[in-house]
């Protein structure tokens, strides 16, 4: 609205009407009066939506040493397996043993042709038997030059000559021995045999194949021990290292439970999963244990002192650092103390330090929270 000074007005209307106009404008501006004071803070009615108690759920805090407990599904595998070969080559003429077998010690799993084996142990008894000829006729002629040497029919320098022929021929007869036993030692090679009970887990030849010494021809599994074998993320690795007991569970079977032990940890992290290997040994008492079966691995350890486990949504960050709101059930009022975390889990984090008994923790909504608030503590749900 204009006003037009009139001379006819007096000075004092117009400043009157400056100031009539000034508060209304004020008015609408939301302010209260010319004071400066915010519509918001003086209106009664947001003046009781700011004091409106909100309410919230809470845990009363009961520290305790706590067990914590982990789970890893893992396979069970054998602890040994070796891959058997021939330690000569040849045409393999029989394969008696199929993926899944199980064998004993000393059972043939496989053969080569022995032909050519046989052929070559021929050929070294034969050079024995020379050899043995040789030697012989060397000792009789040693034994007549030194009768000759008594009556001194031939010299000294004679018989030294054929005693030292007499040692080349020893010689050689031993040597002629030991190529006998080695030709037929290899010829014992054609016939693969198990070392040790186990069951075949793979195989890598077919008859007829010719095979070099040393070519892999099965892998045998022990079936004494066996190990459970879980990947642990790096950030669990020091858990399961602090572990007080581990208790086995099979799938197929879970209402048995065996005990575990840590046998290997890996020294590496794998380059795609980001885990670590480790093998959890299972002993002989555990004849229900299969290869191959899947397996879980329950990890227990007790916290080092007394702890609180509570809800993941009460924990609140303040400056970076963990924080929890405390409730006052009898003002309602609320405080903001900062906490140590023991440890995080899907579900709940482990609070070491920072609370005391008794204490009630707002669990939900603690980001909606301001220390200048009143809050109710609603009951639980039954």
């Amino acid at each position: 609205m204009r006003y037009v000074k009139s001379n006819n007005r007096r000075e004092a209307d117009y400043d009157d009407f400056v100031q009539t106009q000034s508060l209304a404008l004020a008015r609408r501006l939301g302010f209260a009066d010319g004071a400066g004071c915010l519509r918001v803070a003086c209106d009664p009615k947001e003046s009781e939506k700011k004091a409106e108690i909100r309410p919230v759920r809470a845990q009363q805090v009961k520290l305790d040493q706590i067990d914590l407990r982990d789970q890893y599904a893992g396979e069970v595998k054998a602890r040994i397996e070796t891959a058997r070969a021939f330690r000569v080559g040849g045409k393999i003429v029989g394969r008696d043993v199929d993926v899944g077998t199980r064998v004993r010690r000393g059972q043939v799993i496989a053969r080569l042709d022995p032909t050519d084996l046989r052929i070559q142990v021929d050929a070294a008894k034969s050079q024995l038997a020379a050899a043995q000829a040789d030697h012989d006729q060397a000792q009789t002629d040693l034994a007549r030059y030194k009768q000759l040497r008594q009556t001194n029919v031939v010299s000294q320098a004679e018989l030294d000559r054929r005693t030292n022929n007499a040692n080349v021929v020893a010689a050689r007869l031993d040597q002629a021995r030991s190529n006998l036993r080695v030709v037929e030692n290899q010829l014992s090679y054609a016939t693969l045999a198990a070392d040790t009970d186990g069951v075949v887990t793979a195989v890598a030849v077919e008859t007829g194949q010719v095979v070099t010494a040393g070519q892999t021809i099965v892998r045998v599994a022990r079936t004494d021990e066996k190990d459970i074998v879980i990947n642990v993320p790096e950030n669990r690795l020091e858990e399961i290292k602090q572990a007080n007991e581990i208790r086995i569970s099979l799938w197929a079977q879970p209402d048995l439970s065996y005990k575990g032990e840590i046998r290997e940890i890996s020294p590496g992290v794998e380059a795609i999963t980001r885990t670590y290997t480790v093998k959890i040994a299972v002993g002989e008492s555990a004849p229900n244990v299969q290869l191959g079966m899947t397996a879980n691995v329950h990890v227990r350890r007790e916290t080092p002192g007394r702890v609180v486990a509570l809800p993941l949504p009460a924990l609140y960050q303040k400056d970076g650092k963990p924080a929890m709101w405390l409730v006052d059930p009898a003002s309602g009022s609320i405080s903001l103390a900062p906490v140590t975390i023991a440890a995080y889990h899907q579900q709940f984090v482990i609070v070491q330090s920072g609370l005391k008994d008794g204490d009630m923790v707002v669990t939900a909504g603690v980001h909606k929270l301001d220390p200048a608030q009143k809050v109710r503590i609603l009951a639980e749900k039954r």
